[in-house]
């Protein structure tokens, strides 16, 4: 009886301290719509937090991060050899997310400690799973795709980028690049203190084609046949033209 008593008040203990502060966020938009002219978008995120018990004397942080759908990627690494550069070694991502966004309200260190990140995996090193586990200390091809993908505006390391105002709202802007991947964006919110989780938020925006965009995404991985006959009609369609408009400016 005693013990059960004891695990009730470890439970109920928990669930307060759990409770005492919290997010509430808010997004300027939920879905993304990528068009035939579509140059990226920017991600608005906002929120507050609600508190149910007075400020702690030490500073809470903000740490968010964005994410778009992972699937398997294979680094290689070129050398050259007898004057031709030749693929000479390899490594293949379990798992690499299309895109990555984390920003933090302070510096890194005074954001997220290592046991956090270890858990939750919110740094961009911990976002990918290398595949071959006889390589993991391998890190050369890890770096390599972190560094080509920020680069390209995919992966984004933001911080002391997100706001926070009296300890209560905040506010970050993300970058979304105009070479987005379709599907769900999972939006993690992290309230910090020395480092270590109070409070957790998730929720998600879609990205999603639409228009012309759509049909021939549609087409071409629906209906892989109707798609090639439908280019191929097209070039000839477009071969005839321009010959036909050849001939008329020699006529001419």
């Amino acid at each position: 009886m005693r013990l059960l008593t004891l695990i009730c008040l470890t439970i109920l203990t928990w669930l307060n301290t759990a409770a005492a502060e919290t997010v509430v966020l808010g997004l300027n938009q939920d879905q993304v719509s990528i068009t035939a002219d579509f140059q990226g978008s920017e991600l608005l995120i906002f929120g507050a937090i609600r508190r149910d018990k007075p400020l702690e004397a030490s500073p809470l942080q903000v740490a968010l991060t964005v994410s778009g759908p992972s699937s398997p990627v294979t680094i290689r690494k070129k050398s050259r050899v007898a004057g031709i550069w030749i693929n000479t070694d390899g490594q293949r991502i379990g798992a690499a997310p299309s895109f990555y966004a984390v920003a933090t309200s302070a510096a890194w260190q005074d954001t997220v400690g290592p046991a956090l990140d270890g858990r939750h995996h919110l740094s961009i090193g911990q976002a990918i799973y290398p595949q071959d586990i006889e390589r993991n200390d391998d890190s050369r091809f890890q770096d390599a795709l972190i560094r080509i993908r920020t680069d390209e505006g995919q992966y984004q390391l933001l911080e002391n980028e997100v706001t926070l105002q009296e300890q209560t709202l905040f506010k970050s802007r993300i970058r979304l690049p105009s070479n987005l991947v379709e599907g769900s964006y999972p939006i993690r919110v992290f309230l910090t203190r020395d480092g270590e989780l109070v409070s957790e938020y998730r929720t998600n925006i879609q990205v999603r084609k639409v228009g012309l965009e759509r049909f021939l995404y549609t087409t071409a991985h629906n209906t892989p046949l109707l798609y090639g006959i439908m280019s191929l009609a097209i070039a000839l369609f477009a071969g005839w033209l321009a010959s036909s408009l050849f001939a008329l400016i020699r006529q001419q």
